[in-house]
């Protein structure tokens, strides 16, 4: 009974795992002709849905860019809102095919849990936000403070190794989702909020009074954020990671969704390899020849997905900084299509 018992467990883990381990990711996604995209419960900017259901946000963008890139529909995604807690479980088993989830490229999950980082879509780190009417200038004054956090996350962690590190004293007020950590803050509950600046920026925009919340000048910690795929899969690895890259490629040459129609014409051989004229095209990643002008023409280029997301042009309103182009001054970078 007990051999039986284990052995109906790990069939079950085996169709848990889903099609998608046993075949190859980018052959699972090509047969439900679908991309299942692992995402926040909400963060504004990064992922978040609107009134009508629809996703929007940075993190949104290089799902839409995968989906275009390899079914030539950046619409054909289902989203899958994922805690923090969820979120490696959920791609560990074979429930989403890539998480684009603010999540933070560390050591400990890129060698121990099985998971590969495909790049970085935005170059974060950790703040806090307090009320205005505190009148604190430093994190350093929060010593005995409450600080809400989310639980589960490198921000529960840099949170206590600050803290420590600088002799001070905290109470954590701990949640499953940063949703319910601002909340909380914003209710009184706790003395401070912390979390991924950029995250903190798009919270305090739904909090009651946003003027009257301000971020403290201090930033405790690197956050890289990007998307994550399942490692022995080196084929879908190369797939997402090349999305991205095409992405920052077509902002470095200037192409746009607007008008990379006009740019099939350019006598540029950056360009016409970009747009898959010429070059490598799809050959490798065993996707269309024209996969990266179907990434540019539907989703845009990394520019202009940070401008309509957490960019000037957006309500968070966060200026590029570090995570401008190489050649500007930032950190963003690409290698060479060719």
């Amino acid at each position: 009974m007990m051999k039986k018992t284990l052995a109906a467990a790990i069939l079950a883990t085996t169709t848990l795992s889903g099609t998608a381990m046993a075949e190859g990711t980018l052959e699972a996604v090509k047969g439900r002709d679908m991309l299942q995209c692992g995402v926040t419960n909400g963060v504004p900017g990064f992922s978040v849905p609107d009134e009508q259901g629809n996703w929007h946000g940075l993190d949104v963008d290089v799902c839409k860019a995968v989906a275009a890139a390899v079914l030539g529909d950046a619409t054909k995604v289902k989203y899958i809102p994922l805690t923090a807690k969820e979120r490696f479980t959920a791609l560990q088993s074979g429930e989403i095919d890539v998480l684009s989830r603010v999540t933070t490229w560390t050591q400990t999950r890129d060698t121990q849990l099985g998971l590969n980082f495909t790049g970085v879509t935005y170059y974060d780190g950790q703040g806090f936000l307090v009320k205005k009417d505190l009148g604190l200038k430093s994190v350093k004054e929060l010593d005995g403070a409450t600080v809400c956090v989310q639980s589960g996350t490198t921000t529960e962690l840099n949170l206590a190794d600050y803290f420590r590190a600088n002799g001070l004293s905290f109470t954590p007020v701990v949640f499953d989702t940063n949703e319910q950590a601002a909340s909380s803050f914003d209710t009184g509950r706790c003395d401070a909020f912390t979390t991924d600046l950029s995250q903190a920026y798009g919270l305090r925009t739904r909090m009651s009074d946003p003027d009257a919340v301000v971020a403290l000048p201090e930033v405790i910690s690197k956050e890289p954020l990007g998307p994550v795929v399942r490692q022995g899969d080196d084929q879908w690895f190369n797939v997402v990671k090349w999305s991205l890259f095409a992405m920052l490629n077509a902002e470095e040459l200037g192409v746009t969704s607007a008008n990379v129609d006009e740019m099939k014409g350019s006598e540029n051989p950056n360009i016409k390899r970009l747009l898959g004229i010429d070059g490598p095209k799809g050959k490798g990643l065993d996707i269309a020849d024209d996969w990266s002008y179907q990434v540019i023409k539907q989703v845009g280029n990394y520019g202009e997905a940070f401008e309509r997301n957490v960019g000037m042009g957006s309500a968070l309103k966060i200026e590029r900084g570090i995570n401008a182009l190489w050649n500007q001054g930032g950190f963003q970078y690409a290698p060479p299509m060719r």
